[in-house]
C-alpha cells in the first residue's frame, strides 16, 4: 500500500498536554503541528484548538484539534510520516495515557477503511471521543463514519446526550 495514490482527504486529530521547549504550551504545540502538517500535502481545514480533560491517568489537560490534509500519499505513508513527525516534536513512548508532548492520529479517509497490523482506519476509539468529534465535526460535520454510516455531526450529537444512569 506504501506509496502515492490520487489525492485522498484525511482527518488527523492532534493533541498535547506537555510543554515543549520551542513553542510552548500545549494549544502552542498543537498550532505548530497544525502547519508542520503541510508538508503531507495541503491543509484544506483547521478547527480551533480546545482544551480536555485527560484520560486515563495523566493530571494534565489536554489541548486538541483537527484538519484535513489533502496528499497522495497512501495511509500507510502518511501512519509513517505522522509518527515521525511526533518523534521530531520530542514524542517518546512510554506509558499508555501518559503525558505527551505530540499526539497524531488518522481519524477518517476518504478512501474508507483500511485495516494493516499497525493502521486501522476509521480509528478504532474515535467514536467514544468528544475531543476528537468535537473539533473534526466542526470542520468535517457531513464525513461519514463507514462502519456506522452516520456523519461526524450526528455522532458528536450522540456524544453530547445524556446516558442513563
Amino acid at each position: 500500500m506504501r506509496g502515492r495514490l490520487s489525492a485522498q482527504l484525511y482527518l488527523i486529530a492532534l493533541g498535547s498536554n506537555r510543554r515543549h521547549r520551542r513553542y510552548g504550551r500545549p494549544r502552542e504545540v498543537v498550532a505548530a503541528a497544525m502547519e508542520e502538517l503541510s508538508a503531507l500535502g495541503t491543509v484544506t481545514a483547521r478547527s480551533p484548538v480546545i482544551d480536555s480533560a485527560p484520560l486515563g491517568p495523566s493530571a494534565r489537560t489536554f489541548a486538541n484539534a483537527a484538519v484535513i490534509v489533502e496528499s497522495a500519499l497512501a495511509p500507510d505513508a502518511i501512519l509513517a510520516e505522522l509518527k515521525r513527525m511526533e518523534r521530531a516534536f520530542g514524542r517518546r513512548r512510554a506509558r499508555r495515557w501518559g503525558t505527551r508532548v505530540l499526539d497524531l492520529d488518522i481519524v477518517l479517509w476518504s478512501g474508507g477503511m483500511c485495516a494493516a497490523p499497525d493502521l486501522a482506519i476509521p480509528h478504532p476509539a474515535f467514536r467514544e471521543r468528544a475531543f476528537v468529534i468535537g473539533p473534526a465535526a466542526l470542520i468535517a460535520a457531513h464525513w461519514r463514519d463507514p462502519v456506522t454510516s452516520l456523519t461526524l455531526r450526528q455522532l458528536r450529537f450522540r456524544l453530547s446526550k445524556p446516558r442513563p444512569a
